[in-house]
This record gives C-alpha cells, structure tokens and sequence, in this order.
C-alpha cells in the first residue's frame, strides 16, 4: 500500500523537529561535527528522510540561521516598541540582544558563528535585519540632536561591544571580577548615557 501523503502540518512539524535537532547537534560537535545520520538518528527516523524535507546539510542550517536571525531581530524590534524615547530605545534594544543570547545561546552562535556563505540561498550582501533595526533608531536619534557620530560607526562600536561582552561569558570566560550583567550595566551608563543626553 502506498504511503500516504503528509499534510502541511506534519511536514511542518518534522521540519521544525530536523531544524531543532540541528541546533541541538551543533551545539554539541559543531557544523562539521552534524551529520544528516546524525540528525536522522537524533529523530529515531531512517537515515534518507530528512532527505524528503532538505537536500542536504547546508540547507537545514540555512533554515535554522534565517529562523534564529528573525528572532532575534524580532526580540530587539518588539523591545524598541516599547519606548518613544531615543535613550529609552537604545537601552532596550541593548538588553533586548543580550537576554535573546542568554535565552536562545546555541541560536546566537549560529546566527553569529556560521559562515552564510555555507547556505547558497543566504544573500551575503544582504544587510540582517536586527543591524537595520539597530543602524534605524541610531539614525533616528542623530536626526533628532540626542547622539552625535555616523550612526554606521556608531552602530558597529555597540555591536562589537555586545557581542564581545556576550561571546565571552557564553564562552565561560568572564573570570576576571566582572560578570556580563554588571558590564552590561557599565555599558547602558557609560557608553550610552554619555553619548544620549537626559531626557532624549
């Protein structure tokens, strides 16, 4: 008897569950280290059916780096929502980007670890939408006298901070006195209360 067809949903669902798994085995051995065996038996399935849902490895990480990427930009658009507030946004899209990297940290490091060009769908030249949202509300508050500097350079002075503050306590390697939430604190008082002022 033939196998009967998936619904939508099912298809949907087993995506999910290979994307997921995918993450999981990343996290564990690294891109190198995950293997479509691998993820078939992490699924208790055959070893050719995650065949029928992605052809092959590169394509099941681009799936999961453009998911983990949006939500990512989505968690920093929704904090920036929030507040009017120049100074107020900025904070928010600051805590905002280190709580998605404490909650999702195996999503963080392939959205920030994986080489795109592993994905041919992924459009390099493309720029990712959380650094559009970032660069939006930096040019926002330049337009309005609150920050001074081109928000390009701007932008990229807050992101390497982040991510640098980030990438080494997920490393485990923040030993020295200091942990991420107090220089996280440093951060917002410091570099953004100096540049923003009162009331902005």
């Amino acid at each position: 008897m033939p196998r009967a067809a998936l619904s939508q949903t099912e298809v949907d669902e087993f995506r999910e569950a290979l994307c997921a798994s995918a993450t999981r085995l990343f996290a564990e051995h690294g891109y190198e280290g995950v293997t479509m065996r691998a993820l078939a038996k992490a699924l208790g399935c055959s070893p050719m059916t995650p065949y029928r849902y992605f052809e092959n490895k590169e394509e099941i990480f681009g799936a999961v780096r453009h998911a983990a990427a949006d939500r990512f930009a989505d968690a920093i658009d929704r904090a920036m929502k929030r507040h009017a507030n120049h100074r107020e946004r900025l904070i928010a899209m600051t805590r905002a980007y280190v709580c998605f990297a404490l909650r999702e940290p195996d999503s963080y490091r392939i959205i920030f670890e994986l080489d795109r060009n592993r994905q041919p769908s992924a459009n390099t030249a493309q720029e990712p939408r959380s650094w559009l949202l970032m660069k939006s509300a930096l040019t926002e508050a330049i337009e309005a006298g609150v920050l001074h500097g081109d928000p390009n350079v701007v932008g990229h002075r807050i992101w390497i901070r982040l991510h640098g503050m980030v990438a080494l306590h997920l490393a485990g390697m923040l030993t020295l006195g200091l942990d991420l939430e107090s220089l996280v604190d440093e951060f917002i008082a410091h570099e953004l209360g100096s540049r923003l002022a009162p009331g902005a």
